[in-house]
C-alpha cells in the first residue's frame, strides 16, 4: 500500500490528537492528586513539609506522563475514532475508497508523534524530574544531610564524616521488615585540621533491625608523616543514618535513562551482581514505541463497524478489554523471563507481535 499524505490524514490526526491529550490529562491529574494527598503521611519527618510534597509531586510528573500515555493513547484513540463513527464521518471517508487500514495509517502517524516526544521526554525530563524529586524528598527526610549525584549514587553526612555509596537496594526479610544494603562504599573522615583523616572502603553496608555492618573493609588511616592500613571481613558501624532516607535517595531502574541502566548493567555484571531488574527496565525502554503503536493499532478495529451492533460505548469497553489483556500479556512474560531467566528482548518482542497478529486478524474478517 503507497502512502502518501493527506488532508484527511490531518483531519483524523486532529480529531485523534485532542481525545488522547484529554484523556492524557485526566489520568496523569488523577494520579498526581493520589499521589500528592498520599504524601501527606510523611509531612512532619525531619525537615518535610507541605512544600516539599508538592515539590516532589511536580517534579514526578514528567515520569507519570510516560507512564500513563499508552493507556491514554488507546483510550483518547478509540474515543476520537468513535465521536467520527457516532457522526458518520468515517462512514464517508469510506466511501470515498479509504480501507480500514489506510484511516489506522493516519491515526498512528499522530500516535507516533506524540509517542516520539514521550521516548525523548524518557530519556531526559522523566530521569531528570525523578532525580531532583528523589533529592527533595531525601534532603528535607534526612535533614539535609542525603543528596543523590548522577554518577556516583548516593552521598550523606555525619559529622565529619562523608559517605558515598554507588548502588543499593531494599531487601524484604522473613516476616516484617527491611534490610537495607548500600554497595560499593567509601566513608571519609575529616581531621579537625581540614584533611582527610580515614578512607575506609567496604564492599557494602547493610542496615537492619539490629543497626548497620560494614563487610569487606579496608580502611587507610592517615597520620602527619605515616599511613596505616588495615582489613576487616566485617564490623559494626555506630552510625544514626536514616536508612529510609539513603534509600530514597537511591536511583531506582525505573527511574534512570536508557544510558545509566546501560551503565549500570555493564558494571553489576563487572561485580558479579544481579543485574536482571535493570534489564527489564532498559529493554522495557526500548520497546515502548512499538508497544504502544502495536497496542492502538490492535485496539482501532473497535472503532469501527456498525453503531447498531452495540454502539460505541460497547465497542469502547471491548478496545479497553483488549489493551487490558495487552498489559496483562506482557507482564506474564516479563515474570517469565525473569524466573526462567530467559532474554527479556524475546519477552518484550512477543505481546506486541501477538496483539498485531490478532490485529490483522480482526481487519481481515471486517476487510474493506
Amino acid at each position: 500500500m503507497k502512502f502518501r499524505p493527506m488532508r484527511f490524514d490531518l483531519y483524523l490526526g486532529r480529531a485523534v490528537f485532542g481525545t488522547v491529550l484529554l484523556t492524557w490529562a485526566v489520568l496523569v491529574g488523577l494520579d498526581v492528586v493520589m499521589a500528592f494527598s498520599g504524601e501527606f503521611k510523611d509531612v512532619g519527618k525531619g525537615n518535610y513539609t507541605i512544600g516539599h510534597a508538592a515539590a516532589w509531586v511536580l517534579y514526578t510528573v514528567p515520569r507519570r506522563a510516560y507512564t500513563f500515555f499508552p493507556t491514554a493513547a488507546v483510550i483518547g484513540s478509540l474515543m476520537g475514532l468513535g465521536q467520527l463513527a457516532a457522526t458518520s464521518e468515517l462512514t464517508a471517508l469510506r466511501a470515498l475508497g479509504l480501507s480500514r487500514r489506510r484511516l489506522s495509517v493516519s491515526v498512528a502517524i499522530a500516535l507516533s508523534l506524540l509517542t516520539a516526544v514521550m521516548v525523548l521526554s524518557g530519556e531526559t525530563l522523566g530521569p531528570w524530574g525523578q532525580s531532583r524529586a528523589d533529592e527533595v524528598r531525601a534532603s528535607a527526610k534526612g535533614g539535609n544531610s542525603v543528596s543523590q549525584s548522577r554518577y556516583s549514587g548516593v552521598w550523606a553526612r555525619e559529622g565529619d564524616t562523608f559517605l558515598n555509596a554507588i548502588s543499593g537496594d531494599e531487601q524484604l526479610l522473613p516476616g516484617t521488615g527491611t534490610r537495607l544494603i548500600l554497595r560499593d562504599v567509601r566513608m571519609y573522615k575529616i581531621g579537625e585540621d581540614g584533611n582527610i583523616a580515614s578512607f575506609t572502603r567496604a564492599g557494602s553496608a547493610e542496615h537492619d533491625a539490629n543497626g548497620w555492618v560494614l563487610k569487606d573493609v579496608r580502611r587507610d588511616t592517615f597520620g602527619e608523616r605515616s599511613a596505616t592500613r588495615e582489613t576487616i571481613a566485617s564490623e559494626p558501624w555506630n552510625s544514626q543514618l536514616d536508612a529510609a532516607a539513603l534509600a530514597s535517595g537511591l536511583s531506582k531502574p525505573r527511574n534512570l535513562s536508557a544510558a545509566d541502566l546501560r551503565t549500570s548493567i555493564e558494571y553489576r555484571k563487572r561485580n558479579g551482581l544481579d543485574a536482571r531488574d535493570y534489564e527489564d527496565i532498559y529493554w522495557s525502554r526500548w520497546f515502548y514505541p512499538l508497544n504502544v503503536l502495536a497496542l492502538c493499532l490492535a485496539a482501532v478495529p473497535f472503532a469501527f463497524g456498525s453503531l447498531r451492533s452495540g454502539g460505541m460505548g460497547k465497542r469502547l469497553f471491548l478496545g479497553i478489554l483488549f489493551a487490558l489483556g495487552f498489559w496483562l500479556l506482557q507482564l506474564f512474560f516479563g515474570r517469565m523471563a525473569g524466573a526462567l531467566k530467559f532474554d527479556y528482548r524475546i519477552a518484550y518482542a512477543l505481546p506486541p507481535i501477538v496483539m498485531l497478529g490478532v490485529s490483522a486478524l480482526l481487519f481481515r474478517r471486517k476487510s474493506g
